[in-house]
């Protein structure tokens, strides 16, 4: 493989773009600020960015690490807006009141 491999899904980017290959990855993570640059999340992304664009690594491992320091634990990826939320504010059954 090369650092031209396209991600078999791009990856969506909280700003709205996308990177397509290990290329795009390994360069978003260098234009990030060194504090964040070297953060583990990012240290772990590039690791295997650089494991599967060098050597043969496998491209899911670097996608997910991409992943995993884009959208940390605990920082939601998804909303969904029509969650129905009306069994949080049931009334009173018969018996509480």
């Amino acid at each position: 493989m090369s650092w031209s491999t396209p991600f078999p899904d791009p990856i969506a980017l909280p700003d709205g773009g996308k990177l397509a290959t290990l290329q795009d990855a390994g360069e978003y993570i260098t234009r990030l600020p060194k504090q964040t640059h070297d953060a583990r999340p990012w240290q772990n992304a590039m690791h295997v960015l650089i494991q599967a664009a060098e050597y043969e690594g496998p491209i899911e491992f670097a996608r997910l690490g991409m992943l995993q320091a884009l959208f940390p634990k605990g920082t939601p990826v998804y909303h969904s807006v029509d969650k129905d939320t009306q069994w949080r504010n049931r009334t009173k059954l018969a018996r509480d009141r």
